[in-house]
């Protein structure tokens, strides 16, 4: 069990680590950036949860199937968690792959503040069961 707590912790680190960067890269308006590393906090989020079940995937579809099938449909986590994943993943992707590509700051700040909340209720989440073990 030790060994699972160590890779929790070492993915939450991750996950606070792009909210940071997120958080930074708004500063600096430096939008697709941000929109990138907020994506990333909630992924690095979702295997830190996922790590707990001994799951992982190499793929992010794989990584937020998952999520979606094992904390959404159960509803251990809220449906909007699913809404705000799936927005992150696109809007990031579009961000990185399509030309000309445009985000407004509003939209960046959204995505921001939604990796602020996910990364808060997936901590609290964790802290919960591990605490039950």
């Amino acid at each position: 069990m030790d060994k699972v707590k160590a890779l929790v912790q070492f993915r939450l680190d991750q996950s606070q680590e792009c909210l940071d960067a997120a958080e930074r890269e708004l500063d600096a308006d430096s939008l697709k950036a941000s929109v990138n590393r907020s994506y990333y906090c909630i992924f690095h989020a979702m295997r830190a949860l996922l790590a707990l079940d001994g799951f992982d995937s190499k793929k992010h579809s794989g990584i937020i199937a998952a999520f979606r099938k094992r904390y959404i449909k159960t509803g251990a986590l809220p449906a909007e968690f699913s809404d705000i994943v799936g927005s992150a993943f696109e809007i990031r992707v579009d961000s990185d792959y399509q030309d000309f590509y445009v985000l407004s700051k509003a939209d960046v700040l959204q995505q921001k503040e939604n990796a602020k909340l996910f990364l808060a209720t997936i901590e609290t989440y964790i802290n919960r069961q591990l605490s039950c073990q």
